[in-house]
């Protein structure tokens, strides 16, 4: 089998999923200073599934609120219009992060779990370091690993190869994926980002989050990404055939002036805010 082309990819990319008009509509109301929290609660109740999913994570320990959160309206007062971004845009993708993902050593739900914690940590770093858009970093934590659910078919195709790659050349399986494949999981996860009509930061997050180096539009955002996704892979959580392959980027961490002894610390604290099932059970 030979290397996918550039136009096979963007070929591809035609067929990557579509986020529901109702959840564009619901980002496009988030973002609207006019908008009101009757016209968000009306939108998001117009599915009763998403209704009780964005209210199942408002309520879990990741957002921390001291007591019960019952109506999408009472959510969106107390969380804030971005919060519900994240929730709705959570609950969304959901359906793509929970499969089974052979061609990565993931089983169901591991893509999911591994996405949601690395969104989680995200949002709990930007804070930690005052980043002006906590919820962007969410997204951007979230969203990290798409590609590998568009790859995973191809992956699969040619895992052997990838992983003998892995061990006899000593590359990381990102290397190995993109010298056998000719793209990476990474790659085609910024394209789907485009295709969803994301802004430029996120993309880029998407991109680079195995090379910070490579940032140039917002180079914190994919500090912090880079940096969680590292945190939740010390922690083992949905490492797959991928995992403990990838170094810490020295650049990140001067990006965040933080070492890795304040890493070691905020894996403690990633414990406590990952030990909520409701952040997951989606």
């Amino acid at each position: 089998m030979e290397k996918l082309s550039l136009d096979q990819l963007l070929l591809m990319v035609k067929d990557m999923p579509v986020l529901p008009e109702s959840i564009h509509q619901i980002l496009r109301l988030t973002e609207d200073p006019d908008s009101t929290v009757q016209d968000i609660e009306r939108e998001i109740l117009k599915d009763q599934s998403l209704a009780s999913k964005v209210l199942r994570l408002a309520n879990s320990a990741y957002y921390g609120y001291p007591r019960k959160i019952g109506t999408i309206s009472e959510a969106t007062i107390l969380l804030g219009f971005q919060a519900i971004r994240s929730l709705t845009l959570a609950s969304s993708v959901n359906k793509l992060l929970i499969q089974e993902l052979p061609g990565y050593g993931l089983k169901k739900y591991e893509l999911w779990r591994q996405s949601q914690s690395c969104a989680i940590v995200s949002r709990m770093i930007a804070r930690k370091i005052k980043f002006k858009k906590p919820e962007l970093a969410y997204v951007a934590g979230l969203l990290h690993d798409i590609g590998k659910v568009i790859l995973n078919h191809y992956v699969a195709k040619r895992y052997q190869e990838i992983m003998e790659k892995v061990k006899n050349e000593n590359k990381s399986f990102l290397e190995a994926e993109r010298e056998i494949l000719g793209f990476d999981h990474s790659q085609v996860g910024a394209k789907l980002a485009e295709k969803w009509n994301f802004p430029p930061e996120l993309v880029e997050a998407i991109a680079y989050h195995h090379a910070p180096e490579n940032a140039s539009i917002l180079p914190v955002l994919v500090s912090i990404v880079h940096i969680a996704d590292v945190i939740v892979m010390f922690m083992g959580i949905g490492m797959g055939a991928d995992g403990m392959a990838y170094l810490v980027s020295e650049l990140a961490l001067q990006t965040l002036q933080i070492d890795e002894v304040q890493v070691q610390q905020w894996i403690s604290e990633a414990a406590d805010l990952l030990s909520d099932s409701r952040s997951f059970d989606i």
